[in-house]
C-alpha cells in the first residue's frame, strides 16, 4: 500500500503581526515581498476519477491509495467560516478545486453558502470552480442557480485517442464537451479551458484546440508540464514552453499581445489579430510569476498551502474543531501570509534552488 507523507507545521496558536503587514483600510495582508493576500484556492476533495499522468498516475493512486476519511475533511461549515475570514482580510476570489471537486457530495450547498460572503465594502466575491468536466453537464445548472461565477474545464486535447490515453480511465471527450456546452448554456462563464502541453504526448493538439474554440467565447489556455508534486515522473524535456506554444499558433492563427486582466494573473494573455477571441499561456516553469503571486490554497483536510510548489502546511483545522474564536483564527491567518517568503519557480529558474524531493501533490490541493 502507498502511504502518503506530508509534514506539516501545526499552528496551534495565533502568531504576532507587526501592525506594517496589514492595510487597515482595505483588510489586505501582504507577505514578506510586500504580496497582498486576494486569491484562495480551496480542495474540497482529494479523490478523482481521472488518472492523469501529470497529476495523479494510476500507478501510485491505485485502488488502494489511502485517501482521507470523511471525518478529516473540512465540513462545508468549516469551509465557509474559514472562506470569510480570509476574505475579510483580502481576499476576493475563491476558487474550487480538487481532485475532482464535483465528486464531493452536495457540492451545490457549499456554493450556495460561499455565494453568500461579501467583502469588508460589500462586494460579491468572484467565485469560480475548476473540473475535469465529467460531471458538469448534469451538475451546470445547479451550480450556476447557487450562485457559482464561472467555471474552468480542464481538457488536454480533442482527438478521442489522445484524450482516453491522458486521463487514463477511458473516458470520452465528448462528454467534456457536453459538460461545456452545458456550462455554456447555465451561463457560467467566460468559461476557461485549460490544456496541459506534454511534449511527445498531446502537443499535436495544440492547434486544434485553439481552432474548435476560436470565436466562442471561451477561452483557451496552455500550461506548461510542471513538476508538482513527486509522483508523476516529471522530466525538463517534456517540457514545451509558452514561447514555443505561441510560435506554432501564431504561424497559423495571428496573434497579438494583451494586457493582463488583474494583478497576479498568472495567464500571459494572447488575442487571435482578428478579433474573435484570446487565448492565454501559462509559464509556470519557463517564466516564473513568483513576483505577484497573490495566492493561497486551503487543503481539503485545512491545511493552508503558500505555494503550489509547496512542502509543508499551516494547521488551520486544529483551531477550529479546538474551539478557537475568530479573532485567534484571523491572527493566526494574518501570521502564516506575513511570515510567507516562498518563490519556488523564481528561485529554480535562476539556478538558485535545487529540486524539492518532497512536494504536495497537486491533486490535495488543486492546481
Amino acid at each position: 500500500m502507498v502511504r502518503r507523507v506530508i509534514p506539516l507545521v501545526v499552528q496551534a496558536a495565533p502568531l504576532p503581526v507587526p501592525l506594517h503587514a496589514v492595510d487597515e483600510g482595505a483588510g489586505t495582508l501582504y507577505d514578506q515581498l510586500q504580496r497582498p493576500l486576494r486569491d484562495l484556492r480551496i480542495s474540497v476533495t482529494d479523490r478523482c476519477n481521472f488518472r492523469c499522468s501529470y497529476c495523479m498516475p494510476k500507478e501510485v493512486f491505485g485502488k488502494d491509495y489511502p485517501y482521507l476519511p470523511h471525518s478529516a475533511l473540512l465540513s462545508f461549515e468549516e469551509i465557509t467560516r474559514l472562506a470569510r475570514l480570509f476574505v475579510a482580510q483580502g481576499v476576493r476570489k475563491i476558487r474550487l478545486t480538487g481532485g475532482e471537486p464535483l465528486l464531493r457530495k452536495n457540492i451545490e450547498v457549499l456554493v450556495e453558502q460561499l455565494a453568500g460572503l461579501r467583502t469588508p465594502d460589500g462586494e460579491p466575491l468572484d467565485l469560480t470552480l475548476t473540473t475535469n468536466g465529467s460531471l458538469l453537464a448534469r451538475k451546470a445548472a445547479s451550480l450556476k442557480a447557487a450562485g457559482l461565477n464561472r467555471v474552468t474545464v480542464s481538457l488536454d486535447g480533442l482527438d478521442d485517442t489522445v484524450f482516453r490515453r491522458m486521463n487514463d480511465v477511458d473516458f470520452p471527450v465528448a462528454d467534456v464537451l457536453r459538460g461545456i456546452e452545458a456550462a455554456h448554456q447555465a451561463g457560467l462563464g467566460p468559461i476557461k479551458v485549460n490544456m496541459v502541453v506534454k511534449r511527445g504526448t498531446n502537443e499535436q493538439e495544440i492547434v486544434p484546440m485553439a481552432w474548435h474554440f476560436r470565436g466562442t467565447g471561451v477561452v483557451l489556455r496552455f500550461i506548461e508540464y510542471m513538476d508538482v508534486g513527486a509522483t508523476n515522473g516529471w522530466r525538463m524535456h517534456e517540457v514545451m514552453p509558452s514561447a514555443e506554444v505561441v510560435q506554432r499558433l501564431s504561424a497559423e492563427l495571428p496573434l497579438v499581445a494583451l494586457e493582463p486582466s488583474a494583478p497576479g494573473e498568472t495567464a500571459e494573455r494572447w488575442g487571435y489579430a482578428d478579433g474573435s477571441g484570446e487565448i492565454g499561456v501559462i509559464s509556470s516553469v519557463t517564466q516564473a510569476f513568483c513576483h505577484d503571486c497573490n495566492r493561497a490554497r486551503l487543503s481539503t483536510e485545512g491545511q493552508v498551502y503558500l505555494c503550489l510548489f509547496a512542502s509543508r502546511g499551516h494547521d488551520l483545522r486544529s483551531l477550529l474543531r479546538g474551539g478557537a474564536d475568530d479573532g485567534q483564527i484571523t491572527q493566526a491567518i494574518a501570521g502564516i501570509w506575513h511570515n510567507r517568503s516562498d518563490r519556488y519557480s523564481q528561485l529554480r529558474g535562476a539556478g538558485m534552488l535545487a529540486p524539492l524531493e518532497k512536494r504536495i501533490e497537486m491533486s490535495y490541493i488543486g492546481g
